[in-house]
């Protein structure tokens, strides 16, 4: 007796199509699973044995072989349970045989319950790209993997409904195919945020542009207040980018029925104990924070808490927008192109440089602090933005600045201009721009150029910096609707690169 059951696996973010074979023979009763499967995978042979015999079934006391081909490819996780059950149950014709077009998987509970797992996404983009028509998963998965244009997604709740559907005795019903809906998610405005308006206006920059943001400041200043209100301003998330960065949540685990895709763009704030495994991806290789943030934000508040290493772990994603995890199960390249925002105080007690001379920290033990920032990482910091505390008229006045939606108007313009500038290229936005698009549109008039001789010399630029002050005068460029770049628009992007709250 031979059956065939097409499902899916998980690769990094990447599905991929999975056949199950089961052949049941004389011999000795056994259930073997080869197929190079891991201790998840071969554990579905007790939840199988108990959901054929609780729902009625019988199950064959005989060899049964089950191969997961590709063979030489490592299967694992539990979503092999439901096509393991029905190979079992197609060959020894206790059910209809599925068909072509059909692919299934979910974890069986002992009861024959379907339950769900991680990647559903991902899996059903895999089922569509291999041209199946009708994809079987559990419930709680199925608005998720829904969301895949070009197959139909069937919710199952347990084996037994599943057989019926197949026996054509009852129906299930399909999925709703999912939209995208940003406005239904809420995210905090800027125009509760009282004062503050240099930074307001340098994180606009920074949305339109995509560059990344160094705040620093004291304490009770406005810092994480600010970053958190900086997805709302940015623009919306393609459908492309939505299922990518919602493929990297299913797999880490993060989706949900009632959040099935991710609608805006992520915000990520990992705690200053993170470890390097938590930035870059755990020892199951699931993604970790730098791979969460693809198309959002990754917050680091009080960066100098941060472990060096870990600090330092930022700096090949920042220039390659991806990050390699290698651990002992294998090696697996997850996206991670983030808008990179940090917070940080000028100095351990926080008021370093302040009027009222509060600060009681030495100048050694200020050097010290900021010295955990290491340069290389400071030139990958395209908006260095001082915080300053608030006095308490501001803090007393009623909060009077704009929107939210009337900065995310101007942001939306100035990257429709980008969208047009590199239509064609891999480059989305200005801060990614390369070494010939930044000759091509970033030219400098004589006035442009002298100015920034003169910066150049005074604040000991590197050529990384350098280019870096060109990426954020073009997207100030952009933001006023101009053709070329201006000496204003140079300044502004100039005063950038240099903080009063930080030691010389």
């Amino acid at each position: 007796m031979y059956a065939r059951i097409r499902s899916l696996g998980i690769k990094g973010i990447g599905g991929y199509e999975v056949e199950l074979e089961t052949s049941i023979t004389s011999g000795l009763p056994r259930l073997d699973m080869v197929g190079l499967p891991d201790a998840a995978v071969k554990e579905a042979a007790d939840r199988v044995r108990a959901a054929i015999k609780h729902n009625g079934w019988d199950f064959p006391v005989s060899r049964i072989t089950v191969n997961l081909a590709p063979a030489d490819t490592k299967k694992a996780g539990t979503v092999y349970d439901l096509p393991v059950l029905l190979g079992i149950l197609t060959a020894t014709g206790q059910c209809r045989a599925p068909e072509q077009d059909d692919m299934f998987f979910g974890e069986l509970s002992l009861t024959g319950q379907l339950r769900p797992v991680s990647g559903a996404l991902p899996m059903a983009l895999a089922a569509e790209a291999a041209g199946a028509k009708r994809l079987f998963v559990p419930r709680d998965n199925a608005a998720e993997a829904a969301f895949a244009q070009g197959v139909e997604v069937y919710p199952v709740e347990n084996v037994r409904q599943l057989a019926d559907h197949l026996a054509g005795e009852q129906a299930i019903l399909p999925a709703a195919p999912g939209v995208l809906d940003p406005d239904s998610v809420p995210v905090p405005d800027f125009s509760e945020v009282k004062g503050q308006e240099n930074v307001k206006r340098a994180l606009e920059v920074a949305a339109a542009g995509g560059h990344n943001v160094l705040m620093v400041g004291p304490p009770g200043a406005g810092k994480s207040m600010l970053a958190k209100r900086l997805p709302g301003i940015l623009p919306d998330l393609t459908r492309d980018e939505a299922l990518r960065t919602t493929a990297i949540w299913s797999v880490a685990g993060l989706t949900s029925p009632a959040a099935p895709v991710v609608l805006r763009r992520p915000f990520r704030a990992p705690n200053q104990t993170a470890s390097r495994q938590a930035l870059s991806g755990g020892a199951d290789l699931r993604p970790g924070e730098m791979s969460l943030a693809h198309n959002g934000v990754l917050f680091l508040d009080e960066l100098p808490e941060f472990h060096r290493d870990v600090i330092d772990l930022l700096r090949q994603p920042l220039e390659e927008g991806e990050v390699t995890v290698s651990r002992a199960g294998g090696s697996v390249t997850y996206p991670s192109r983030f808008m990179l925002v940090c917070a940080m105080n000028p100095c351990r007690c926080g008021w370093y440089g302040h009027p009222s001379g509060r600060c009681r920290c030495s100048p050694r033990s200020v050097a010290e602090y900021q010295g955990k920032i290491s340069g290389p990482l400071l030139d990958r910091i395209d908006i260095m933005v001082e915080v300053p505390a608030l006095e308490y008229d501001q803090l007393e006045a009623k909060p009077s600045g704009e929107s939210s939606a009337a900065i995310k108007a101007r942001v939306d313009a100035a990257r429709a201009i980008q969208r047009g500038r590199f239509a064609g290229t891999e480059v989305g936005e200005n801060a990614r721009m390369g070494p010939a698009a930044l000759e091509r549109f970033c030219a400098l008039d004589p006035e442009g150029s002298a100015l920034m001789k003169g910066a150049y010399e005074a604040l000991g630029l590197t050529a990384r910096s350098y280019d870096r002050i060109l990426r954020v005068a073009r997207t100030i460029a952009d933001l006023d609707g101009a053709e070329s770049i201006g000496p204003m628009h140079l300044a502004e992007a100039i005063q950038y690169r240099t903080s009063s709250a930080l030691a010389k």
